[in-house]
């Protein structure tokens, strides 16, 4: 045999003789065990619980949050017997669709309806709030702007008529995805039209009509309820004496639809999600969860939860925790609060409602060009301003010397002449330090342009503390 052939038949022995090897040692040591992540089985158990409950559970059922939750709002699903529902039996036309046949809003009121009807205040809700934003006789529950609705606080039913609605394409009695289209008998699922902030507005207008209500003393909103007050007082200047907009904005950012981008991405890659028409079958409740993580991480501040958990670990009753291996799964605080609030809020609100209202935020540009864009216009020429006082002069001419941005964005003067149907409307205008969802810039851009449009009525204030987006709340 040749040197080259005795190499190649011993290469070729090599690896039998290593496998034999390989063999001869597996079998004299046990297997090691395999991990287990109880996190990720959490979601197994989620589905096997639904499964066995779908034939029971009532439509829309929700576990009550816990009372450890921390100042988080409470969005729990309300009972379709504690608020009044308003339906629209005609075509109702859309900025990016036909029209839809008809819709449903859902909504609550507090305080006396003067005989006027000239002290009503309009409160529009954020993403996924309900028309529950204060206790009423039909639901005692605290609601979501439970401080500040009541007499004597800041919006005073002693004085005035509070309307809040669920907006159109939410799930909280409003018209959205998971309603019955009246055409097909079928849930509309992801067969709903993209709606618009103006869309959503327009729903409460005609609300507003059907009460009798010409005329809104206030506009009010936090967050995406600062986008529809502002939309509210471009759309019907001559309907509203007042907006007040409260962390919001008047253009959508880059870094905010990225935020909410990521929300969508992981909710639409549960297998659950079925491009939407899951309805007769399991929720996608892992996305869900996943996306509340990703939007809690927005709405909070770190400051906030430096001081609240630190690097504290979950307590998990070991006598010696630094002997405790590290795990992949939770073990921080600020990891279970956050796994906390995914799962209290992933089968509290409709995926679907999800994605289409946090589209329309996405596509909330009141810019001159986007403006004409989408055709719009508003519902009657903005009335005239009115003759200042002397007193008013004085502001007006202080106003006017306020300095411009150090950097203003190239967008602002579209923003400015974007929003000249709001110049003659007293505007306050509020933000908050801590907020990375809609940052102060986002708030002084909105009373820069307003300035920029002729308003001299503008009020601006900055709010501190940690509590990041959630201090509206």
């Amino acid at each position: 045999m040749s040197s080259r052939s005795r190499i190649l038949a011993s290469v070729l022995r090599r690896p039998r003789q290593l496998g034999s090897y390989q063999l001869r040692w597996s079998s004299h040591c046990a297997t090691p065990p395999q991990p287990s992540f109880p996190c990720v089985d959490a979601h197994a158990a989620r589905e096997t619980r639904l499964i066995a409950e779908s034939a029971s559970r009532s439509p829309g059922a929700a576990s009550r949050p816990s009372e450890d939750s921390g100042p988080e709002p409470p969005y729990a699903r309300p009972n379709p017997l504690s608020y009044n529902v308003y339906h629209h039996p005609r075509p109702f036309p859309l900025t990016y669709s036909a029209s839809l046949p008809s819709f449903d809003i859902a909504y609550e009121t507090w305080g006396t309806l003067s005989p006027t009807r000239d002290n009503v205040i309009l409160l529009h809700t954020g993403l996924s709030a309900s028309s529950h934003a204060a206790s009423t006789s039909l639901n005692p529950s605290p609601g979501w702007w439970e401080k500040f609705i009541g007499p004597g606080r800041a919006l005073d039913t002693s004085q005035f008529f509070v309307i809040c609605s669920n907006v159109l394409g939410g799930c909280y009695g409003s018209t959205g995805p998971s309603s019955i289209d009246p055409t097909t008998g079928q849930r509309y699922a992801t067969r709903f039209p993209i709606l618009s902030i103006f869309d959503m507005v327009k729903a409460q207008f005609a609300l507003l009509d059907h009460l009798g209500v010409d005329h809104l003393y206030a506009s009010v909103g936090s967050s995406m309820g600062a986008m529809q007050s502002l939309a509210a007082g471009w759309l019907f200047p001559h309907r509203v004496g007042k907006i007040v907009s409260i962390s919001g904005t008047a253009r959508s950012s880059p870094g905010s639809i990225a935020m909410r981008y990521a929300q969508r991405s992981v909710l639409m890659a549960d297998p659950n999600w079925n491009n939407g028409f899951y309805y007769d079958g399991l929720p996608p409740h892992t996305g869900m969860k996943l996306a509340r993580q990703i939007a809690t991480i927005t709405y909070r501040s770190g400051p906030e939860w430096d001081l609240r958990f630190g690097r504290k670990l979950h307590d998990t009753g070991l006598a010696d925790e630094s002997q405790k291996t590290p795990k992949l799964c939770p073990e921080f605080l600020i990891e279970t609060y956050l796994d906390h609030q995914g799962e209290q809020f992933c089968l509290k609100y409709d995926a679907n409602s999800l994605l289409y209202v946090s589209k329309a935020m996405d596509l909330f540009d009141l810019t001159l060009p986007a403006i004409k864009q989408l055709g719009l216009s508003p519902a009657q020429k903005t009335a005239s301003q009115p003759t200042p006082s002397p007193e008013q002069a004085q502001t007006m001419a202080l106003l006017k010397s306020h300095p411009p941005p150090a950097n203003p964005p190239p967008h602002l003067p579209d923003l400015a002449e974007g929003v000249r149907p709001l110049a003659s409307i007293p505007t306050l205008v509020l933000g908050v330090q801590s907020d990375i969802l809609f940052p102060v810039e986002q708030q002084r851009e909105v009373v820069d342009a307003l300035r920029m449009a002729g308003n001299w009525r503008v009020s601006y204030f900055e709010l501190g503390g940690v509590w990041g987006h959630d201090t509206f709340l």
